[in-house]
């Protein structure tokens, strides 16, 4: 499309080879007042455009927040499992002395039975 301007009219259209096709012959004031539409869809344009750029900005700061709290978490969650091991093999450990125990105090009594039982 080509404007062309004059000083009182404009003429808009397409050009081919040095023809004008279907050209329009528009006033001034309506290409003022066109210009000036334009212009405020412009601004309009460029103040969305800030406000994505912001809302942006502020997703990234809640992402790397996030981020961070994942990688806490995460390493408090290691933490706790070494821990539950740790806690797991302590109390292995604890049961099979006992079971040591009881099995030591079952061969006694089975030996001091047996015994008392005869002499009777």
């Amino acid at each position: 499309m080509s404007i062309f301007i004059s000083p009182m009219m404009a003429v808009i259209g397409t050009r081919g080879k040095n023809d004008i096709i279907n050209a329009v012959p528009v006033p001034e004031s309506e290409l003022k007042k066109r210009n000036e539409e334009l212009e405020k869809e412009l601004k309009e344009s460029k103040e969305r455009e800030e406000q994505m750029r912001r809302q942006l900005k502020i997703t990234w700061e809640r992402l790397r927040v996030a981020e961070d709290a994942e990688e806490r978490l995460c390493s408090q969650l290691g933490e706790l499992e070494a821990e539950s091991v740790y806690h797991a093999r302590d109390y292995h450990g604890r049961i099979v002395s006992l079971m040591d125990q009881l099995s030591n105090a079952q061969s006694l009594l089975h030996k001091a039975l047996p015994s008392s039982s005869t002499s009777s």
